[in-house]
């Protein structure tokens, strides 16, 4: 008799979002008594309704001295497992702070446990209306909520099944451009020379797929030259077009050398239309802005018509005075004038339609 053995699974997912609540004209509301509240928009994340509670005059007869800010389920008679993470924003830096981080537990609007934190969160009035979470009698509270969802368990499947291996073209693709074997073109940049595949560039850039399979002059040439581009920023480009991912670079994200690697990343995106990662390269710098580098990001937003990105970069700069003082103190928004000059008018703009509203 054939014996076999099946198997199920289970799978967990987590749903992430986050909302973002701004309080305008925070000293007309210190008269409010301790235990009122004003409350956010609701907002749903995993299939659940959440809203953030501000209390300006604070949560309890005790905590007269203090605010406090609470997330909330919203939906009646419901549990929800979920994390939190409740954020004041350094209006200096722009960058989010976390106040008060909860792990994974459940949620239950019927009782206590329906708010987050459960214990109370209370900050100091004083310290708060000095700090550079206050500016223009404005600040704003940024709530970051995953939900772990329902399990999935899956059908029943023959567990002596022959199941296929993961994918591993990139891997070979990116081995074949390394050692260089059936090489058809040379690449000459600034000294450099890089050995590729006019096939593989041609099916990931339609500016590699004129180059070669037209009837522009390189059709028929095995030796490229590359002008205006480092070698790193080619190999990057080789990189992705061949592997479908960015090189390893240590703390990508953060580092400054790679944001300028990243910057560079997306105009060879642009020159050679490999869409997917220009549209990396606009997420890493978009998650990344500061005071600092805001402005090259913004002047690069222009050139390379990344309007999404463009957007951001404006409404970082103009999400409170003190962020424009601080952006138009550094040299990178000296040189954006200079550069880019259309993007200084667009800034400016957009301030006065903020003061008009």
């Amino acid at each position: 008799m054939a014996k076999h053995t099946t198997v199920s699974r289970c799978v967990t997912v987590m749903e992430q979002g986050k909302h973002v609540f701004e309080i305008f004209d925070y000293s007309k509301l210190k008269g409010i008594r301790d235990g009122e509240f004003i409350r956010s928009a609701t907002f749903s994340v995993g299939g659940y309704d959440w809203a953030i509670r501000f209390y300006p005059g604070g949560y309890a007869p005790h905590c007269t001295d203090s605010i406090a800010i609470y997330l909330e389920l919203m939906n009646k008679d419901t549990k929800a497992r979920a994390g939190c993470d409740l954020c004041l924003v350094d209006q200096t830096t722009g960058l989010p702070k976390s106040v008060q981080k909860a792990n994974l537990r459940v949620f239950d609007a019927n009782d206590l446990t329906g708010f987050h934190p459960q214990t109370g969160l209370s900050i100091n009035r004083m310290q708060f209306e000095t700090s550079s979470y206050l500016r223009d009698d404005h600040f704003i509270v940024q709530c970051a909520v995953a939900v772990r969802k329902e399990p999935r368990v899956s059908g029943l499947e023959l567990l002596n099944g022959i199941e296929a291996s993961p994918s591993n073209i990139s891997v070979h693709l990116g081995n074949m451009l390394d050692s260089g074997e059936g090489a058809d073109v040379t690449f000459s940049v600034q000294g450099e020379t890089f050995m590729a595949h006019k096939a593989v560039l041609a099916v990931r850039s339609p500016v590699f797929n004129a180059e070669f399979f037209g009837r522009m002059r390189e059709a028929k040439e095995q030796l490229v030259t590359i002008e205006e581009m480092q070698p790193d920023v080619f190999r990057a480009l080789l990189h992705f077009i061949y592997t479908d991912s960015l090189p390893d670079m240590d703390d990508q994200e953060g580092d400054i050398d790679n944001k300028e690697m990243i910057r560079h990343l997306l105009a060879a995106s642009d020159r050679y239309r490999v869409d997917r990662l220009k549209f990396i390269c606009q997420s890493i710098l978009c998650k990344n802005l500061d005071v600092e580098s805001v402005s090259a990001t913004l002047a690069l937003a222009y050139q390379h018509n990344c309007d999404k990105l463009k957007d951001i970069c404006l409404d970082f700069i103009t999400s409170s005075s003190s962020v424009t003082d601080s952006v138009v103190a550094t040299q990178g928004y000296k040189n954006l004038k200079t550069t880019c000059p259309s993007a200084v008018v667009d800034a400016f703009e957009k301030i006065r339609m903020i003061y008009k509203a």
